[in-house]
């Protein structure tokens, strides 16, 4: 079954997680850009804040959609060992993605979060949110450097996922949530009637809506 788009996937993954609606201790951060359509769905049924951590997936020279690693805010890189062993990349070759990966990443803080500050997490439950989960790479990432803040607990949170990655998740998060894991998985935009690119307009927009609605509840 395809989900219709990524408000469609938002919605059935808040159906996952309404034990933690109404917790004033609960924070839900999206993977830009997919992931934010995604995660302001849940966290605007679930009543709780919204906001984004920036991970940048380190593409392959020529593949660039498959990953060989990401970066995270705070300076953390995870390399998929497998990808660069069995293609013999070279040390050169990902310092010098990760270098252009790191402006990006740079530059996508500065658009979506201009001068606030990255929300406290310490102590918290963290829902970290993205469209799907393929190789995992930016997630374990995001997690990677998400865990130097000290949560009090990290929920990793997909609408679809690869069986086996969502499996090797629950090893470096908490508790992780895949809606639907589908055998063969053919990859993310597969389980969408709608998997159009994500604006950086559309995710200034939804976070603005997230404050609003939070400074209401």
């Amino acid at each position: 079954m395809l989900f219709q788009d990524r408000i469609d996937a938002g919605q059935h993954l808040a159906g996952k997680l309404k034990r933690y609606a109404g917790r004033d201790d609960v924070l839900v951060l999206a993977l830009p850009r997919g992931g934010v359509p995604v995660a302001y769905e849940v966290a605007r049924e679930l009543g709780v804040p919204l906001d984004v951590f920036l991970v940048r997936k380190l593409g392959v020279p020529g593949q660039e959609e498959l990953a060989m690693g990401a970066i995270a805010s705070g300076g953390v890189r995870v390399l998929n060992e497998e990808v660069v062993r069995g293609l013999g990349i070279s040390h050169e070759v990902i310092d010098a993605v990760t270098e252009k990966e790191k402006r990006e990443l740079q530059r996508r803080e500065r658009a979506y979060r201009a001068d606030r500050p990255m929300p406290d997490v310490t102590d918290r439950i963290v829902i970290l949110i993205d469209d799907g989960l393929a190789t995992g790479s930016t997630m374990r990432a995001a997690v990677a450097a998400l865990r130097n803040r000290r949560p009090g607990r990290i929920v990793v949170a997909v609408p679809v996922g690869a069986a086996d990655t969502c499996a090797d998740l629950r090893e470096e998060a908490d508790e992780v949530v895949c809606v639907r894991q589908p055998e063969p998985f053919f990859g993310v935009g597969a389980w969408y009637q709608d998997f159009s690119q994500t604006s950086d307009q559309e995710v200034r927009d939804l976070l603005r809506l997230g404050a609003r609605e939070t400074a209401l509840s």
